[in-house]
Protein backbone atom coordinates (compact mmCIF):
# COMPACT_ATOMS: atom_id res chain seq x y z
CA UNK A 1 0.00 0.00 0.00
CA UNK A 2 1.15 3.54 -0.74
CA UNK A 3 2.49 5.37 2.32
CA UNK A 4 3.06 8.96 1.16
CA UNK A 5 0.91 11.23 -1.01
CA UNK A 6 1.00 14.70 -2.52
CA UNK A 7 -2.50 16.14 -2.87
CA UNK A 8 -2.45 18.95 -5.42
CA UNK A 9 -5.19 21.49 -4.83
CA UNK A 10 -6.50 22.88 -1.53
CA UNK A 11 -10.15 23.38 -2.37
CA UNK A 12 -12.94 21.38 -0.76
CA UNK A 13 -12.12 18.32 -2.89
CA UNK A 14 -8.39 18.36 -2.17
CA UNK A 15 -8.67 19.19 1.53
CA UNK A 16 -11.31 16.51 2.10
CA UNK A 17 -9.19 13.96 0.26
CA UNK A 18 -6.16 14.88 2.34
CA UNK A 19 -8.10 14.42 5.60
CA UNK A 20 -9.40 11.00 4.60
CA UNK A 21 -5.94 9.84 3.56
CA UNK A 22 -4.35 11.14 6.74
CA UNK A 23 -7.03 9.43 8.85
CA UNK A 24 -5.91 6.18 7.23
CA UNK A 25 -2.34 6.70 8.38
CA UNK A 26 -0.71 8.02 5.21
CA UNK A 27 1.88 10.79 5.18
CA UNK A 28 0.10 13.53 3.24
CA UNK A 29 1.19 16.95 2.01
CA UNK A 30 -1.44 19.28 0.61
CA UNK A 31 0.01 21.61 -2.03
CA UNK A 32 -1.47 24.79 -3.49
CA UNK A 33 -0.38 28.20 -4.71
CA UNK A 34 -2.85 29.83 -2.32
CA UNK A 35 -4.23 29.23 1.14
CA UNK A 36 -6.92 26.56 1.45
CA UNK A 37 -10.37 27.44 0.16
CA UNK A 38 -9.40 30.54 -1.80
CA UNK A 39 -10.39 29.53 -5.34
CA UNK A 40 -13.54 27.79 -6.61
CA UNK A 41 -14.52 26.58 -3.13
CA UNK A 42 -14.54 30.18 -1.90
CA UNK A 43 -16.92 31.57 -4.47
CA UNK A 44 -19.95 29.28 -4.46
CA UNK A 45 -23.37 29.88 -2.90
CA UNK A 46 -22.34 28.01 0.26
CA UNK A 47 -24.89 25.21 -0.08
CA UNK A 48 -24.36 21.60 0.94
CA UNK A 49 -26.99 20.25 -1.41
CA UNK A 50 -28.40 16.98 -0.12
CA UNK A 51 -31.41 17.63 -2.35
CA UNK A 52 -29.25 17.68 -5.53
CA UNK A 53 -29.96 14.02 -6.27
CA UNK A 54 -29.96 14.66 -10.02
CA UNK A 55 -27.20 16.51 -11.88
CA UNK A 56 -27.96 19.55 -14.00
CA UNK A 57 -29.13 18.34 -17.40
CA UNK A 58 -28.87 20.20 -20.68
CA UNK A 59 -32.11 22.08 -21.46
CA UNK A 60 -34.02 19.88 -23.88
CA UNK A 61 -37.23 21.74 -24.70
CA UNK A 62 -37.36 24.15 -27.60
CA UNK A 63 -38.45 27.16 -25.58
CA UNK A 64 -35.51 26.92 -23.19
CA UNK A 65 -33.06 26.47 -26.05
CA UNK A 66 -34.44 29.51 -27.87
CA UNK A 67 -34.28 31.57 -24.67
CA UNK A 68 -30.61 30.66 -24.25
CA UNK A 69 -29.79 31.27 -27.91
CA UNK A 70 -31.45 34.69 -27.90
CA UNK A 71 -30.16 35.63 -24.42
CA UNK A 72 -33.72 36.00 -23.14
CA UNK A 73 -32.90 34.67 -19.69
CA UNK A 74 -30.03 35.23 -17.30
CA UNK A 75 -29.22 31.58 -16.58
CA UNK A 76 -26.61 31.33 -19.32
CA UNK A 77 -24.22 33.77 -20.97
CA UNK A 78 -21.93 32.87 -23.82
CA UNK A 79 -19.82 34.27 -26.63
CA UNK A 80 -20.38 33.05 -30.18
CA UNK A 81 -16.62 32.92 -30.60
CA UNK A 82 -16.26 30.50 -27.67
CA UNK A 83 -18.77 27.94 -28.94
CA UNK A 84 -16.74 26.14 -31.65
CA UNK A 85 -14.19 24.96 -29.09
CA UNK A 86 -16.99 23.80 -26.79
CA UNK A 87 -19.28 22.29 -29.42
CA UNK A 88 -18.15 18.67 -29.08
CA UNK A 89 -18.27 18.68 -25.29
CA UNK A 90 -21.61 20.47 -25.08
CA UNK A 91 -23.03 18.06 -27.67
CA UNK A 92 -21.89 15.12 -25.56
CA UNK A 93 -23.40 16.76 -22.48
CA UNK A 94 -26.68 17.17 -24.37
CA UNK A 95 -26.67 13.54 -25.51
CA UNK A 96 -26.10 12.43 -21.93
CA UNK A 97 -29.13 14.50 -20.91
CA UNK A 98 -31.46 12.35 -23.00
CA UNK A 99 -33.67 10.02 -20.91
CA UNK A 100 -31.69 6.82 -21.52
CA UNK A 101 -28.16 8.02 -20.72
CA UNK A 102 -29.39 10.38 -18.01
CA UNK A 103 -31.22 7.53 -16.30
CA UNK A 104 -27.92 5.64 -16.08
CA UNK A 105 -26.04 8.69 -14.77
CA UNK A 106 -28.41 9.56 -11.93
CA UNK A 107 -27.82 6.48 -9.69
CA UNK A 108 -24.03 6.91 -9.31
CA UNK A 109 -24.50 10.65 -8.87
CA UNK A 110 -27.14 10.09 -6.21
CA UNK A 111 -24.93 7.53 -4.43
CA UNK A 112 -22.42 10.28 -3.62
CA UNK A 113 -24.99 12.98 -2.85
CA UNK A 114 -26.85 10.78 -0.36
CA UNK A 115 -23.82 10.66 1.95
CA UNK A 116 -22.91 14.35 1.81
CA UNK A 117 -24.50 15.42 5.10
CA UNK A 118 -23.10 12.46 7.02
CA UNK A 119 -19.57 13.06 5.74
CA UNK A 120 -19.70 16.83 6.22
CA UNK A 121 -21.07 16.34 9.73
CA UNK A 122 -17.93 14.44 10.75
CA UNK A 123 -15.73 17.30 9.58
CA UNK A 124 -18.01 20.03 10.97
CA UNK A 125 -17.98 18.32 14.36
CA UNK A 126 -14.20 17.91 14.26
CA UNK A 127 -13.69 21.59 13.45
CA UNK A 128 -16.41 23.03 15.71
CA UNK A 129 -17.89 24.76 12.68
CA UNK A 130 -21.61 24.64 13.36
CA UNK A 131 -21.48 28.42 13.80
CA UNK A 132 -21.11 28.62 10.01
CA UNK A 133 -23.92 26.19 9.16
CA UNK A 134 -27.70 26.67 8.97
CA UNK A 135 -29.78 23.52 8.50
CA UNK A 136 -32.70 25.29 6.89
CA UNK A 137 -32.51 24.49 3.18
CA UNK A 138 -33.04 27.01 0.37
CA UNK A 139 -35.84 28.25 -1.87
CA UNK A 140 -36.53 28.51 -5.58
CA UNK A 141 -38.57 31.73 -5.71
CA UNK A 142 -41.02 32.57 -8.50
CA UNK A 143 -42.30 36.07 -9.17
CA UNK A 144 -45.30 34.98 -11.22
CA UNK A 145 -47.54 32.02 -11.85
CA UNK A 146 -47.12 30.22 -15.14
CA UNK A 147 -45.35 27.46 -16.97
CA UNK A 148 -42.06 27.62 -15.05
CA UNK A 149 -43.67 27.52 -11.61
CA UNK A 150 -46.02 24.75 -12.71
CA UNK A 151 -43.08 22.68 -13.96
CA UNK A 152 -41.18 23.31 -10.73
CA UNK A 153 -44.13 22.10 -8.66
CA UNK A 154 -44.35 18.92 -10.72
CA UNK A 155 -40.61 18.34 -10.37
CA UNK A 156 -40.77 18.87 -6.60
CA UNK A 157 -43.58 16.34 -6.26
CA UNK A 158 -41.60 13.84 -8.34
CA UNK A 159 -38.47 14.37 -6.26
CA UNK A 160 -40.39 13.79 -3.03
CA UNK A 161 -41.89 10.59 -4.41
CA UNK A 162 -38.81 9.16 -6.14
CA UNK A 163 -35.89 10.61 -4.15
CA UNK A 164 -37.42 10.86 -0.68
CA UNK A 165 -36.72 14.56 -0.32
CA UNK A 166 -38.35 16.97 2.10
CA UNK A 167 -39.98 19.80 0.12
CA UNK A 168 -42.62 22.45 0.77
CA UNK A 169 -44.51 24.11 -2.09
CA UNK A 170 -45.25 27.60 -0.77
CA UNK A 171 -47.91 29.94 -2.13
CA UNK A 172 -47.54 33.71 -2.06
CA UNK A 173 -49.01 34.20 1.40
CA UNK A 174 -46.98 31.38 2.98
CA UNK A 175 -43.75 32.63 1.43
CA UNK A 176 -44.39 36.18 2.64
CA UNK A 177 -44.98 34.97 6.20
CA UNK A 178 -41.86 32.80 6.24
CA UNK A 179 -39.59 35.29 4.46
CA UNK A 180 -40.34 38.72 5.95
CA UNK A 181 -37.27 40.28 4.31
CA UNK A 182 -39.07 40.31 0.94
CA UNK A 183 -40.07 43.84 -0.07
CA UNK A 184 -42.55 42.75 -2.76
CA UNK A 185 -44.95 39.89 -3.15
CA UNK A 186 -43.93 36.81 -5.13
CA UNK A 187 -46.11 34.06 -6.55
CA UNK A 188 -44.52 31.46 -4.30
CA UNK A 189 -41.56 29.14 -4.00
CA UNK A 190 -40.25 25.62 -3.68
CA UNK A 191 -38.53 25.15 -0.32
CA UNK A 192 -35.83 22.46 -0.59
CA UNK A 193 -35.49 21.61 3.07
CA UNK A 194 -32.75 18.95 3.01
CA UNK A 195 -29.88 21.30 2.13
CA UNK A 196 -27.59 23.14 4.53
CA UNK A 197 -26.28 26.67 4.05
CA UNK A 198 -22.77 27.83 4.99
CA UNK A 199 -22.22 31.51 5.74
CA UNK A 200 -18.53 31.52 4.77
CA UNK A 201 -17.59 28.69 2.39
CA UNK A 202 -13.92 29.62 2.19
CA UNK A 203 -13.63 29.68 5.97
CA UNK A 204 -15.20 26.23 6.27
CA UNK A 205 -12.58 24.83 3.88
CA UNK A 206 -9.87 26.66 5.83
CA UNK A 207 -11.09 25.07 9.08
CA UNK A 208 -11.10 21.65 7.46
CA UNK A 209 -7.50 22.33 6.37
CA UNK A 210 -6.48 23.30 9.90
CA UNK A 211 -8.02 20.06 11.12
CA UNK A 212 -5.91 18.23 8.55
CA UNK A 213 -2.73 19.72 10.02
CA UNK A 214 -3.96 19.04 13.56
CA UNK A 215 -4.12 15.30 12.79
CA UNK A 216 -0.60 15.29 11.39
CA UNK A 217 -0.94 16.45 7.79
CA UNK A 218 1.25 19.11 6.21
CA UNK A 219 0.43 22.02 3.91
CA UNK A 220 2.92 23.58 1.52
CA UNK A 221 2.74 26.46 -0.92
CA UNK A 222 3.79 25.32 -4.36
CA UNK A 223 2.83 25.18 -8.01
CA UNK A 224 1.34 21.91 -9.26
CA UNK A 225 2.81 22.70 -12.67
CA UNK A 226 6.22 21.69 -11.26
CA UNK A 227 5.05 18.10 -10.68
CA UNK A 228 7.57 15.55 -11.99
CA UNK A 229 7.91 11.79 -12.03
CA UNK A 230 10.81 10.38 -10.02
CA UNK A 231 12.30 6.93 -9.61
CA UNK A 232 10.26 6.42 -6.45
CA UNK A 233 7.10 8.34 -7.32
CA UNK A 234 6.51 12.06 -7.68
CA UNK A 235 8.03 15.40 -6.72
CA UNK A 236 6.86 19.00 -6.67
CA UNK A 237 8.89 22.13 -6.06
CA UNK A 238 8.08 24.64 -3.33
CA UNK A 239 9.88 27.76 -2.07
CA UNK A 240 11.20 25.63 0.80
CA UNK A 241 12.52 22.83 -1.39
CA UNK A 242 11.42 19.75 -3.27
CA UNK A 243 8.68 17.51 -1.86
CA UNK A 244 8.63 13.81 -2.72
CA UNK A 245 5.95 11.15 -2.33
CA UNK A 246 5.03 7.75 -3.68
CA UNK A 247 1.69 8.91 -5.09
CA UNK A 248 0.00 12.11 -6.14
CA UNK A 249 -3.63 13.23 -6.39
CA UNK A 250 -4.64 15.83 -8.97
CA UNK A 251 -7.49 17.77 -7.35
CA UNK A 252 -7.06 21.10 -9.11
CA UNK A 253 -10.66 21.70 -10.10
CA UNK A 254 -10.87 23.67 -13.37
CA UNK A 255 -7.07 23.61 -13.74
CA UNK A 256 -6.84 19.80 -13.51
CA UNK A 257 -6.82 19.16 -17.24
CA UNK A 258 -3.81 21.46 -17.73
CA UNK A 259 -1.66 19.18 -15.59
CA UNK A 260 -3.30 16.02 -16.92
CA UNK A 261 -2.39 16.98 -20.49
CA UNK A 262 1.23 17.52 -19.54
CA UNK A 263 1.23 14.04 -18.01
CA UNK A 264 -0.19 12.50 -21.18
CA UNK A 265 -3.91 12.33 -20.37
CA UNK A 266 -6.61 14.23 -22.25
CA UNK A 267 -10.00 14.76 -20.62
CA UNK A 268 -13.02 16.47 -22.23
CA UNK A 269 -13.36 18.82 -19.27
CA UNK A 270 -15.00 22.20 -19.82
CA UNK A 271 -15.87 24.99 -17.42
CA UNK A 272 -18.94 26.93 -16.44
CA UNK A 273 -17.74 30.29 -15.24
CA UNK A 274 -19.65 32.17 -12.55
CA UNK A 275 -19.55 35.43 -10.63
CA UNK A 276 -20.42 36.63 -7.17
CA UNK A 277 -20.45 39.86 -5.25
CA UNK A 278 -21.51 40.75 -1.72
CA UNK A 279 -23.86 43.62 -0.92
CA UNK A 280 -25.01 45.29 2.24
CA UNK A 281 -28.62 44.50 3.05
CA UNK A 282 -30.81 46.00 5.77
CA UNK A 283 -32.88 42.81 6.11
CA UNK A 284 -31.20 39.54 5.18
CA UNK A 285 -33.29 36.63 3.87
CA UNK A 286 -33.73 33.84 6.39
CA UNK A 287 -32.31 31.22 4.01
CA UNK A 288 -30.81 31.36 0.50
CA UNK A 289 -33.21 31.93 -2.38
CA UNK A 290 -32.86 31.36 -6.10
CA UNK A 291 -34.57 34.17 -8.00
CA UNK A 292 -35.62 31.95 -10.90
CA UNK A 293 -36.58 34.74 -13.28
CA UNK A 294 -33.18 36.41 -12.93
CA UNK A 295 -31.02 33.28 -12.65
CA UNK A 296 -29.33 34.35 -9.43
CA UNK A 297 -28.81 32.64 -6.07
CA UNK A 298 -29.20 35.06 -3.17
CA UNK A 299 -27.29 33.81 -0.13
CA UNK A 300 -26.79 35.50 3.26
CA UNK A 301 -23.10 35.41 4.19
CA UNK A 302 -20.86 36.81 6.90
CA UNK A 303 -19.53 39.29 4.34
CA UNK A 304 -22.97 40.45 3.21
CA UNK A 305 -25.68 39.24 0.87
CA UNK A 306 -23.92 37.20 -1.82
CA UNK A 307 -25.36 37.14 -5.33
CA UNK A 308 -24.05 34.23 -7.42
CA UNK A 309 -24.73 33.87 -11.12
CA UNK A 310 -25.50 30.96 -13.42
CA UNK A 311 -23.26 29.57 -16.14
CA UNK A 312 -21.01 31.56 -18.46
CA UNK A 313 -19.51 29.66 -21.39
CA UNK A 314 -16.22 31.40 -22.06
CA UNK A 315 -12.62 30.17 -21.87
CA UNK A 316 -11.53 29.80 -18.26
CA UNK A 317 -8.87 32.51 -18.42
CA UNK A 318 -10.75 35.11 -20.48
CA UNK A 319 -11.26 38.55 -18.98
CA UNK A 320 -14.31 38.96 -16.72
CA UNK A 321 -17.61 39.92 -18.35
CA UNK A 322 -20.07 40.12 -15.46
CA UNK A 323 -23.17 40.95 -17.49
CA UNK A 324 -25.18 38.28 -15.66
CA UNK A 325 -24.35 39.85 -12.32
CA UNK A 326 -25.48 43.27 -13.55
CA UNK A 327 -28.86 41.83 -14.57
CA UNK A 328 -29.08 39.87 -11.32
CA UNK A 329 -28.38 42.91 -9.17
CA UNK A 330 -31.14 44.94 -10.80
CA UNK A 331 -33.56 42.08 -10.29
CA UNK A 332 -32.67 41.40 -6.67
CA UNK A 333 -33.15 45.07 -5.78
CA UNK A 334 -36.83 44.55 -6.62
CA UNK A 335 -37.35 41.89 -3.95
CA UNK A 336 -34.77 42.56 -1.20
CA UNK A 337 -33.41 45.77 0.36
CA UNK A 338 -30.06 45.50 -1.37
CA UNK A 339 -27.48 48.15 -0.53
CA UNK A 340 -24.05 48.96 -1.92
CA UNK A 341 -21.58 46.41 -3.20
CA UNK A 342 -18.99 45.36 -0.63
CA UNK A 343 -16.18 44.56 -3.09
CA UNK A 344 -14.97 46.96 -5.76
CA UNK A 345 -15.13 44.25 -8.43
CA UNK A 346 -17.00 40.93 -8.65
CA UNK A 347 -15.34 37.59 -7.97
CA UNK A 348 -14.98 35.22 -10.94
CA UNK A 349 -14.49 31.46 -10.76
CA UNK A 350 -14.95 28.33 -12.86
CA UNK A 351 -16.77 25.06 -12.25
CA UNK A 352 -15.10 21.96 -13.78
CA UNK A 353 -17.62 19.89 -15.74
CA UNK A 354 -17.43 16.50 -17.46
CA UNK A 355 -19.77 15.69 -20.39
CA UNK A 356 -21.33 12.76 -18.52
CA UNK A 357 -21.91 14.92 -15.41
CA UNK A 358 -19.91 12.55 -13.19
CA UNK A 359 -16.59 13.42 -11.52
CA UNK A 360 -13.32 11.63 -12.17
CA UNK A 361 -12.39 9.60 -9.09
CA UNK A 362 -9.67 7.02 -9.50
CA UNK A 363 -6.24 6.03 -10.74
CA UNK A 364 -4.70 6.96 -14.06
CA UNK A 365 -4.75 3.90 -16.35
CA UNK A 366 -1.02 3.98 -17.13
CA UNK A 367 0.22 5.34 -13.78
CA UNK A 368 -1.12 3.49 -10.73
CA UNK A 369 0.54 6.06 -8.46
CA UNK A 370 -1.27 8.97 -10.17
CA UNK A 371 -4.84 9.64 -9.08
CA UNK A 372 -7.41 11.98 -10.60
CA UNK A 373 -10.08 13.70 -8.52
CA UNK A 374 -11.91 16.49 -10.32
CA UNK A 375 -14.95 17.35 -12.43
CA UNK A 376 -17.63 17.76 -9.75
CA UNK A 377 -19.29 20.67 -11.59
CA UNK A 378 -21.65 22.63 -9.31
CA UNK A 379 -21.25 20.23 -6.39
CA UNK A 380 -17.58 20.16 -5.41
CA UNK A 381 -18.38 21.96 -2.15
CA UNK A 382 -21.18 19.50 -1.43
CA UNK A 383 -19.35 16.34 -2.46
CA UNK A 384 -15.81 16.96 -1.18
CA UNK A 385 -16.00 14.79 1.97
CA UNK A 386 -17.96 11.97 0.28
CA UNK A 387 -15.84 11.93 -2.86
CA UNK A 388 -12.65 12.23 -0.80
CA UNK A 389 -13.68 9.21 1.22
CA UNK A 390 -14.18 7.15 -1.94
CA UNK A 391 -10.79 8.10 -3.36
CA UNK A 392 -9.06 7.35 -0.05
CA UNK A 393 -10.72 3.93 0.08
CA UNK A 394 -9.52 3.17 -3.43
CA UNK A 395 -5.98 4.33 -2.67
CA UNK A 396 -5.71 2.25 0.50
CA UNK A 397 -7.35 -0.91 -0.81
CA UNK A 398 -10.48 -0.69 1.31
CA UNK A 399 -13.84 -1.85 0.07
CA UNK A 400 -15.37 1.31 -1.42
CA UNK A 401 -18.69 2.44 -0.01
CA UNK A 402 -20.08 2.85 -3.54
CA UNK A 403 -19.22 1.19 -6.84
CA UNK A 404 -16.34 3.31 -8.21
CA UNK A 405 -16.69 2.14 -11.82
CA UNK A 406 -18.88 5.02 -13.11
CA UNK A 407 -16.34 7.62 -11.96
CA UNK A 408 -13.21 5.87 -13.26
CA UNK A 409 -10.96 8.21 -15.26
CA UNK A 410 -10.31 5.31 -17.64
CA UNK A 411 -13.78 5.81 -19.13
CA UNK A 412 -12.34 8.76 -21.08
CA UNK A 413 -8.99 7.24 -21.89
CA UNK A 414 -9.68 3.93 -23.61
Amino acid sequence: MVKSVLVLGAGMIGVSTAIHLRERGLDVVLVDRKAAGQETSYGNAGLIQREATRPYAFPMNARDLVDVALARNNDVHYSIGALPALAGRLSAYARNSLPGPYGRIVPPWRALIETCLTEHTRFIDATNSWDLVTQGGWRSGFRSEGRDFDAAREDAITRVREDGLSVDIEDSRTLASREPALIRAMAGSIWWKDAWAVSNPGELVARYARHFTAIGGAIAFGDAATLDRTASGWSVRTPDGVLNAEATVVALGPWSDDLAKRLGYSFPLFVKRGYHRHYTCTAMPAIPMLDVEHGVMIAPMQAGLRLTTGAEFLPRDDAPSPVQLDVAERGVREIFALGAGVEATPWLGSRPVMPDMLPNIGAAPRDPSLWFHFGHAHQGFTLGPSSGRLLAELMTGETPFVDPTPYAPARWLD
